[in-house]
């Protein structure tokens, strides 16, 4: 009879345990609180989740739920306030949105759905930004520009492990736009390109200054990118185009007056030895 009771006994404390564990569970969950400040951090096409507080006691897990996709999770019980999600967002056009979930350490999360909180919807295609696009090469020669860029790279590849630039991906979406001026000068110009290449007229005599920026006009927000980084040319330049015609007139002015003195100097040496020849002689005839 002492064995039954023992065994009732244990099998009455095991599910006053469970009980006791299922209530602590619950009432754990429904202390515990959710993200805030959730924000999508995407450039060209690398983007992190982030969001606060940072959790004390509990862990957080990011879910992403695609319109037409399965659910994934990244970041698994996770300390952190900010999430890579680049690689299940590989459907760039897809619209997403993340559930950052609160959770109980684990063996204690198994009964009740945790708590959670919704980001913003968020499509790549659309949203993410546009990088500083990189000026491959440049020059000036004579009256005109060239300049040479090259797409952006993103964070995914081909089947062969090359990246994809953003080219790849957006296509004849993706247009460039550049802008230019006269060095010390504030009247800026622009052009665009759906290519690599900007080739402008300019005047030949003077330096320009010139940056670059991506952007994609079937966007209704976010269409520009970052700029590059800004260069100017150095023209090669003479002495006039340096100073202009002044010193050109100065220069001929200069040059004539050598001429004239070269060619009247002697001259005048000319005639001044043979007057003085002529002086010599005069006494001679008077004796």
């Amino acid at each position: 009879m002492r064995n039954g009771n023992s065994g009732t006994e244990r099998q009455a404390q095991s599910r006053l345990r469970g009980s006791y564990l299922y209530i602590l569970t619950i009432e754990g969950y429904a202390a515990l609180p959710t993200a805030v400040n959730i924000t999508w951090s995407s450039i060209n096409f690398k983007t992190i989740l982030q969001w606060q507080p940072k959790p004390s006691g509990y862990f957080y897990t990011v879910e992403i739920h695609g319109q037409t996709s399965d659910i994934k999770k990244k970041c698994i019980r996770t300390t952190e306030t900010e999430c890579d999600v680049t690689d299940v967002l590989k459907d760039v056009k897809e619209t997403y949105v993340a559930h950052i979930l609160s959770v109980m350490p684990a063996g204690m999360d198994n009964f009740e759905e945790p708590p959670y909180a919704l980001s913003e919807k968020f499509t790549p295609y659309s949203q993410t930004v546009i990088g500083k696009p990189e000026i491959k090469n440049y020059t000036q020669k004579g009256s005109e520009l060239n300049v040479v860029i090259k797409d952006p790279l993103t964070p995914y590849t081909f089947p062969n492990g090359s990246f994809q630039s953003i080219r790849d991906i957006f296509q004849h979406d993706l247009e460039y736009k550049l802008y230019y001026w006269k060095d010390q000068s504030s009247g800026k110009k622009d052009t665009t390109t759906k290519s690599h290449t900007f080739e402008v007229s300019v005047e030949s005599t003077k330096n320009y200054c010139f940056y670059v920026q991506g952007f994609v006009p079937s966007r209704r927000e976010d269409r520009n990118g970052q700029t590059s980084v800004m260069h100017c040319t150095t023209a090669e330049r003479g002495i006039f185009d340096e100073y202009g015609a002044e010193v050109f007139i100065i220069i001929a002015v200069i040059a004539i007056a050598v001429i004239t003195l070269a060619i009247v100097l002697p001259v005048i040496l000319c005639k001044r030895k043979k007057v003085r020849a002529a002086r010599e002689k005069q006494p001679l005839n008077g004796v």
